[in-house]
């Protein structure tokens, strides 16, 4: 297949699989949250969250990520020549700790199957963000590539690391009132 078609199913997949990724831990939040009601809204809102949860998992989120990594392998040899950039490297291990973080979430997933809630709504939100921060990294480590300093990169991704948080903690503030 040509390298353009393969690139754009790529991204195509990526942008479904972020999705997931983004939209997966809101509904762990929210299930968390309903685990907490009181009857009946709490088996009502418990039984569709966890519905919820295993269809995006299991028809968009899973799949994406496998198509994905299946593209992403496929260019490489198609395009061994990327191996030796050192930007893809760097890449390349962002992309390992993204799929780090999509393992956990199944492991929250299963837990939530089961009705167990071991992370606090708070730390869900929190670890909702990761995904944030993982795709800020990577979408510039592939549009810059090695015109980007590895200190504006630090700087970048700490200052929106501080911002998500201060959102984190505003929107508690907010919850409480």
């Amino acid at each position: 297949m040509e390298f353009s078609y393969l690139k754009a199913l790529h991204i195509i997949f990526v942008v479904n699989w972020f999705a997931g990724l983004f939209y997966m831990p809101r509904l762990f939040i929210y299930t968390k949250e309903a685990s907490e009601k009181k009857e009946p809204a709490r088996s009502i809102l418990l039984e569709q969250n966890l519905i919820m949860q295993q269809r995006l998992w299991n028809i968009i989120t899973w799949p994406s990520a496998i198509i994905t990594l299946l593209l992403a392998t496929l260019i490489l040899i198609q395009n061994p020549f990327f191996l030796q950039q050192p930007w893809l490297h760097t890449k390349l291990v962002f992309v390992g700790l993204l799929y780090g973080y999509h393992i956990y979430c199944h492991i929250i997933y299963k837990q939530q199957q089961q009705h167990i809630f071991k992370l606090s709504s708070k730390q869900l939100r929190i670890w909702n963000e990761l995904a944030t921060i993982l795709l800020f990294i990577i979408v510039f480590l592939v549009v810059v590539k090695s015109q980007m300093s590895i200190l504006f990169a630090i700087i970048g991704v700490f200052s929106l690391a501080v911002l998500l948080m201060a959102g984190i903690k505003f929107y508690d503030k907010i919850r409480k009132k």
